[in-house]
């Protein structure tokens, strides 16, 4: 009964939705207050069945209820508890009725904290995402059920999980991918919205930052995490493949970063309003386009579900009518969304104006080479290609740093106009950064590095004039200057941790036997020891290495279900260097393969990004934003009763 309880549930809340989406642009169209309240509720309960929906259908993973044709194929009875409760996610269904579930949240959260928006506004906003909410729901129902019984004839402990995710990054890398990519959602609507009420303002632009300053605070962390669980769980020592599932969250991040940056204009300028508009609804399209790529098998990729071409077909037409509908309508009053303001010379302006151009063309880059193979292959009948990393980073990484250089401005620049003097000091800061750039490069490898220079001094310069306005502002912070500030500098610190590590690695594949020592850098490497070690659902041969009194114990696990191999690293973490030992296959005679590794500085990747992301969440925490909250909720007029 549970899964059918769960199935009707979500049943319910398709209903839920789709009277989500009346009731709203009822209240808003017919200026109803009733219904816009009723939506409201409609929203809560929704999220609610969602959530019992998602719930119980998690119980029948908990208790191993194999008549559930999801449950087995995904989940076994020796699977730890946890794993078993992330197994929910580890398909497609299961993953899909998550995305459903965080799509809800969002909805509910903006009906709870909408009362400082107009009626009109609030309404609309809420017709739009019940409508998102019914495409979602309408797609998880008709073409990927995870509640279908299986009843086999006989008994079964179930297939398992895939086993490169019964790992602890499968519990977190994926909902928080999920927050980021719906959240993007209600930055979506909140643009419709404001093209059918004609109302693109600053006080559409301050209603609109702190959901989307959210979701990409959220989509910074699940894009952190994928880096991390890569670089640890498959062994290979990487931390970014330019995957076309990396790619697919990549892409709306680039436009999300964008998109906050040309909504701080709107807000405190009023410009940039057609800009920024286009940028939200490009946003979310770009969300619906992972997902397209992810779950119809048009690519190929290790982090993508399996090909379905019905499916496909399905999210495809999604993508074309969001895509389509949201476009028409903003060509239909983009005329109106002109913006009369005037600026010279090297103003914060033209500096967010070049950021946004720069990401623009980042994105345009990696679309048209991460689609490139699916056009060959069109185009030439079967042919074949593949763009690897090299390809990306020539044109990725020029982009990236004419990017840095405008982040280090912006701390000096001010609005309209900025006086060349001003600029003295960041041109000492950049003479500055030019040493250390070509010093710190020297101190690796004793010898220069053109790339990594260039990199270290970019970074270096941001750190300095950041630092520097941080300084001179003490007495006058606000969280938002603060979260702007330490966002910087955290994509600072991210670009240092990119150029050591990619510049000044080092790696060594070998063929060892217990006993043998080898020299890698300036460390001896000792293989002590070999044995084998049980697991719940696995058998791994676990290798043991010591480095001084360090301690490496990596695996190459056997999952006995699915007679799957994985290798697990051994990592000794460092704010400084990693060492990461990898254990491939016996090459006979007692022989290993082995790959050991050096990674400098690979822990500032990940935390530049932690860094950033939680200057998003300061941002929205700025008391201005609630103090403007509530004058504009006193402010709304409401309009009389309806009929209903």
């Amino acid at each position: 009964m549970i899964p059918e309880l769960a199935h009707f549930l979500c049943v319910m809340a398709f209903t839920c939705a789709a009277a989500l989406a009346i009731a709203g642009f009822l209240g808003a169209n017919r200026r109803q207050l009733t219904w816009i309240k009723a939506a409201k509720q409609i929203a809560i309960a929704q999220f609610l069945l969602l959530l019992g929906s998602f719930v119980l259908l998690d119980i029948a993973f908990l208790r191993d209820d194999f008549t559930v044709q999801y449950v087995a194929d995904n989940s076994n009875a020796l699977l730890p508890w946890y794993f078993k409760a992330s197994a929910m996610w580890g398909d497609h269904e299961g993953s899909f009725l998550l995305w459903t579930l965080v799509m809800a949240g969002w909805t509910g959260a903006v009906a709870l904290r909408s009362e400082s928006l107009s009626f009109d506004m609030r309404g609309y906003v809420l017709s739009v995402l019940g409508l998102i909410n019914v495409a979602f729901l309408l797609f998880l129902l008709s073409a990927s059920n995870p509640f279908l019984r299986a009843f086999p004839l006989e008994a079964t402990t179930g297939a398992d999980l895939n086993a490169i995710l019964q790992d602890v990054g499968h519990l977190v890398h994926p909902p928080f991918l999920y927050f980021g990519y719906v959240g993007f959602s209600v930055a979506f609507a909140y643009a419709v919205a404001a093209l059918l009420t004609g109302r693109i303002d600053a006080a559409w632009a301050r209603w609109s930052r702190p959901w989307t300053n959210t979701a990409w605070a959220l989509l910074t962390v699940g894009i952190a995490l994928g880096s991390w669980w890569a670089y640890y769980e498959l062994g290979w020592g990487g931390w970014w493949f330019w995957d076309p599932v990396e790619n697919a969250s990549f892409m709306p991040w680039l436009a999300g970063t964008a998109l906050i940056h040309s909504l701080a204009v709107t807000e405190k300028r009023g410009a940039f309003k057609s800009w920024t508009v286009l940028l939200a609804l490009l946003t979310f399209t770009l969300c619906l386009v992972g997902a397209f790529l992810v779950r119809s098998g048009v690519l190929t990729s290790v982090h993508a579900f399996a090909i379905d071409p019905e499916r496909g077909m399905y999210l495809a037409t999604i993508v074309a009518l969001v895509a389509g509908l949201s476009l028409s309508l903003y060509a239909f009053r983009a005329g109106r969304l002109r913006s009369r303001i005037s600026y010279r010379g090297i103003s914060r302006e033209l500096l967010l104006l070049s950021n946004n151009v720069l990401l623009t063309l980042a994105l345009a880059v990696i679309f048209l080479y991460t689609l490139y193979p699916l056009f060959y292959e069109w185009f030439t009948d079967g042919g074949r290609v593949s763009l690897g990393p090299p390809y990306f980073n020539r044109a990725f990484v020029p982009l990236m740093m004419i990017l840095a250089a405008c982040l280090a401005l912006v701390p000096i620049a001010r609005w309209k106009r900025t006086p060349l003097q001003l600029f003295r000091p960041s041109l000492y800061m950049l003479g500055g950064a030019l040493v250390l750039g070509l010093v710190i490069p020297l101190l690796y490898s004793g010898a220069l590095h053109l790339g990594v220079s260039v990199c270290v001094a970019a970074a270096i310069w941001i750190l300095s004039t950041h630092l520097s306005d941080f300084y001179r502002n003490r007495r006058s912070l606000t969280l938002s200057f603060v979260g702007m500030s330490i966002a910087h500098m955290g994509f600072a610190i991210t670009v240092i941790g990119v150029a050591i590590t990619s510049g000044f690695s080092v790696s060594k594949d070998l063929r060892l036997t217990v006993g043998d020592e080898v020299s890698v850098g300036d460390r001896t490497y000792v293989f002590e020891d070999l044995r084998i070690v049980n697991g719940p659902n696995y058998v791994a041969h676990q290798a043991q290495f010591s480095v001084g009194d360090i301690r490496l114990l990596p695996e190459r696990r056997q999952y006995t279900t699915r007679n799957t191999v994985t290798t697990e690293a051994g990592i000794r973490p460092g704010f400084t260097n990693d060492l990461l030992i990898s254990l491939g296959e016996p090459v006979g005679d007692g022989a290993w393969a082995v790959r050991i590794q050096e990674k400098p500085l690979i822990r500032w990747v990940w935390l530049g990004a932690f860094l950033a992301a939680v200057a998003g969440l300061l941002a929205v925490l700025d008391v201005r934003y609630r103090r403007l909250r509530q004058r504009e909720s006193q402010s709304v007029q409401e309009p009389e009763l309806g009929v209903t």
